[in-house]
C-alpha cells in the first residue's frame, strides 16, 4: 500500500443491529438443546441462551437473530447464569477486535428496543461493561442525542478521547455535545436534507461540516471524515465515488485529519463480503484514508499489507469496486463458478 500510516479501524460489532443466521454455527442448540448464540474461547465452545421472547418473534421467523441485542438482553436482565454468558461474549468481542487491532470500539444500541429510557440505560450499561476489559476508547453510536449524550457521560477519559458517531449537517446539534465530552467526531457527509448522490455533493458537504466543526473549536486531528459508502450492489460507481472524495478531500485538508467512513457498506448484498471489504479498504487507503468503520478481525493492518494484488480474486473485486465492472456480473460469475473462494 502506498500510504504507511497505521489503520484506524473502528471496530463496528458491538451493534445491536448485527445479524446471524439461525442454524448457521454461530446460533444453533447448546448442550441442553436450547438455542443459543454460540461462539469459541480459550478452546471451549460457549454459549449464549436466547430469550423466549426473541425466539417468539418475527425476525427469528425469518431466520435472523441480533446476537449482540442477545448478549446485552441476557446481561442486562437475565438470571445470574444468562448474566454471565451475556457480558463474557460482550467481553469476548471486545478483547478479540482490541488484539486485531481495533483503535476504538463501536457501540449502538439503537435497535434493542423502542423504549428510549430503557436504551439510554442499556448504553450506560454497556460502556461500563466494555470498559471492565477493554483499554481502547469507545465509540458512541446512536441517532438519539439523549443516548449519545448518555454513552459519554458513561466514558472513561483516561482511556483516550472517546468518539461519537456521528455529527453531520443535519445533526449539527451533535457537534456541541462532542466538543463539551471532549469527544473527537466522525464527520458523515449527510445534506441538511438529503444523502448526497454524487462525489461533488459530498465534498461539499462535508467542507460546510468541517467548517462548523472549526468553528465549534475542533481542530482537523480531531475530526474522521465519512464520505458515506453506498453498496456497490446499488450502483457499481459507488466505490469509485468514495475513492474520487477520498482523494479530493485529503488534497484540501492536507495529512492532519482523519478518515473513518462505513467501508464494509460497499459489499452488501454481495457475495464473498470479506474479499470486497478487504480490496476496498485497500484501494481506499492507496488515496490515503487512514481509517474506517470495520470488523478488525478481517481488517487491519497485517491484513491489508499482506494481500496479493495480483491473484485474479484480486483483479476482479477491484474492477467491480472502480467501476469497471458494471453491476458486477464478472465479479458474481466468478464467484458461482468457484473461481473465488
Amino acid at each position: 500500500m502506498k500510504d504507511t500510516r497505521k489503520f484506524i479501524a473502528v471496530g463496528e460489532n458491538i451493534h445491536c443491529s448485527r445479524i446471524y443466521k439461525v442454524g448457521g454455527s454461530f446460533v444453533k442448540p447448546c448442550a441442553d438443546g436450547a438455542y443459543a448464540i454460540v461462539y469459541s474461547a480459550d478452546g471451549q465452545e460457549q454459549c449464549v441462551p436466547i430469550p423466549q421472547h426473541i425466539l417468539e418473534s418475527e425476525a427469528w421467523a425469518k431466520g435472523k437473530v441480533k446476537h449482540a441485542a442477545v448478549a446485552m438482553w441476557q446481561g442486562f436482565y437475565g438470571d445470574e447464569a444468562a448474566k454471565h454468558a451475556g457480558i463474557a461474549y460482550l467481553e469476548h468481542m471486545a478483547r478479540i477486535q482490541e488484539s486485531c487491532g481495533a483503535s476504538f470500539l463501536d457501540v449502538n444500541v439503537d435497535e434493542f428496543s423502542n423504549d428510549l429510557d430503557e436504551r439510554v440505560r442499556l448504553m450506560q450499561w454497556v460502556v461500563g461493561v466494555l470498559q471492565n476489559t477493554s483499554s481502547i476508547p469507545l465509540s458512541i453510536d446512536s441517532s438519539d442525542l439523549n443516548i449519545l449524550q448518555a454513552g459519554l457521560e458513561a466514558c472513561d477519559p483516561s482511556r483516550g478521547r472517546p468518539m461519537v458517531n456521528s455529527v453531520s449537517l443535519e445533526r449539527a446539534a451533535a457537534i456541541e455535545i462532542a466538543h463539551e465530552k471532549g469527544a473527537v467526531v466522525i464527520a458523515g457527509a449527510t445534506g441538511e436534507s438529503s444523502m448526497p448522490q454524487n462525489v461533488e455533493e459530498r465534498v461539499q458537504n462535508l467542507k460546510l461540516l468541517v467548517k462548523k466543526l472549526h468553528e465549534a473549536g475542533f481542530e482537523d486531528e480531531e475530526i474522521y471524515l465519512d464520505p458515506l459508502v453506498f453498496p456497490a450492489s446499488v450502483d457499481s460507481n459507488n466505490g469509485k465515488m468514495i475513492l474520487e472524495a477520498i482523494k479530493i478531500l485529503r488534497q484540501t485538508y492536507g495529512e492532519a485529519i482523519h478518515f473513518a467512513p462505513g467501508l464494509s457498506n460497499v459489499s452488501y448484498g454481495l457475495p464473498n463480503r470479506r474479499l470486497l471489504n478487504q480490496v476496498f479498504t485497500y484501494l481506499c487507503v492507496e488515496q490515503s484514508c487512514d481509517g474506517g468503520i470495520v470488523d478488525p478481525r478481517q481488517i487491519n493492518d497485517d491484513i491489508l499489507n499482506s494481500l496479493d494484488t495480483t491473484t485474479n480474486a484480486f483483479q476482479l473485486a477491484k474492477a467491480f469496486l472502480v467501476g469497471e465492472d458494471e453491476y458486477g456480473m464478472n465479479y458474481i460469475r466468478a464467484v458461482r463458478k468457484g473461481k473465488i473462494q
